[in-house]
């Protein structure tokens, strides 16, 4: 028999570096994390899904469904990893919540439209637990974004009646939450731009390793104001909420495109200042569009890990307790992967997984469609 409370939640985000899966028991308060696992992906796969998940890559309706299928093994093996760590469970696994690999994500205009790969019903049937999947779609036709989604969780997990809080989610993009502590004030949230993925890709070219460890590269360089400056005009942080983006907007072709020479730089000082661009939108979006102050500022995703870009957001918001969500009981790197198992749980229950005022929706909506082993 499937236990009610036991769920598995899989992310694949932005930055392409592998499976992030997450045993939750949401029997315990808060939920209780039984077991983890990042399962990476393959040297080999990773290029080939950084070169075809691009702006301009053209591909195969064969190709799309190659992809589809790979991805979707690399999603059972992440399943199949967390299980063998977790050991013996007091039940069964309900159900297993896959973001899958957004490949596309373009939320404006008349045809919205976001694609996330990894095919559930290969996931389900490998794995024998039911699979919710593709959360997206349901609120983009109610007239949303599709994105973020990871809000309802936030405030499911984070919200507190004695303090204002916000919850950013530093991973390839930026997400935030914006937390009043007054119950009758909604819930707000929106992607304030890049976070991890040009810091990633900068270091990638110029470095070769896949991220800058700890931000040491970047210490070693210095922001430069003018080139700051340069990105900062883009319209895309000026606009406000709701508004959501991806790998198709931010990419290394983007930091040339406001006109900037970059060959004129030093490479570090050129990842500080991205490192000062994140952080920046950042503080400048909480300053705009949170309705309180916050008091707190929880952080989550893999730029938790990064001291480089922890500074520089606390320096960008003195006065404000700038803090990984350990503090409050959820490893960082793992609320990502929680949410999706929140979201499943909430397609199990017919109950709504988005926020309008989040997502610019007409309505809520009950998110992801079921597929059974």
């Amino acid at each position: 028999m499937r236990d009610p409370s036991l769920y598995i939640g899989l992310m694949s985000g932005t930055s392409l570096d592998g499976v992030d899966a997450a045993l939750v028991d949401f029997a315990a308060t808060p939920p209780a994390l039984l077991a983890v696992h990042c399962s990476p992906y393959p040297g080999a796969f990773r290029r080939e899904l950084l070169s075809r998940i691009t702006p301009d890559a053209s591909l195969s309706w064969a190709e799309i469904a190659r992809l589809d299928h790979a991805l979707a093994e690399q999603f059972a093996s992440a399943v199949r990893g967390l299980l063998e760590r977790a050991g013996p469970l007091p039940g069964t696994v309900r159900a297993i919540g896959s973001h899958g690999q957004t490949v596309w994500h373009a939320p404006g205009g008349t045809t919205a439209n976001s694609l996330q790969l990894g095919d559930p019903a290969y996931l389900a049937v490998t794995t024998g637990i039911p699979v919710v999947a593709d959360f997206r779609r349901a609120d983009i036709a109610a007239g949303g974004q599709g994105a973020p989604l990871v809000p309802a969780f936030h405030a499911a997990l984070f919200r507190d009646r004695e303090e204002d809080r916000a919850v950013l989610n530093l991973g390839g993009i930026a997400n935030l939450t914006c937390l009043p502590a007054d119950p009758m004030a909604p819930v707000t949230g929106f992607d304030t731009g890049p976070g991890n993925l040009l810091l990633d890709a900068w270091c990638q070219a110029h470095t070769g390793a896949p991220y800058d460890r700890e931000g040491a590269w970047a210490r070693r360089g210095r922001p430069v104001p003018e080139l700051l400056a340069a990105w900062l005009s883009d319209p895309y942080f000026a606009a406000p909420p709701p508004k959501s983006t991806g790998r198709e907007y931010f990419h290394l072709g983007w930091l040339q495109a406001a006109g900037t020479r970059l060959e004129a730089y030093r490479p570090e000082d050129v990842q500080a200042t991205l490192v000062a661009l994140t952080a920046h939108t950042v503080a400048d979006a909480l300053h705009r569009y949170c309705p309180a102050r916050p008091a707190r500022l929880l952080v989550c995703g893999g730029g938790a890990r990064n001291p480089a870009l922890m500074a520089a957001l606390q320096e960008a918001l003195p006065g404000v307790v700038v803090e990984p969500t350990d503090a409050l009981g959820l490893a960082a790197e793992w609320v990502e992967a929680a949410a999706f198992a929140w979201l499943a749980k909430r397609r199990i229950e017919g109950k709504p997984g988005n926020l309008p005022e989040v997502t610019g929706a007409r309505r809520r909506v009950v998110l992801g469609g079921l597929h059974l082993p």
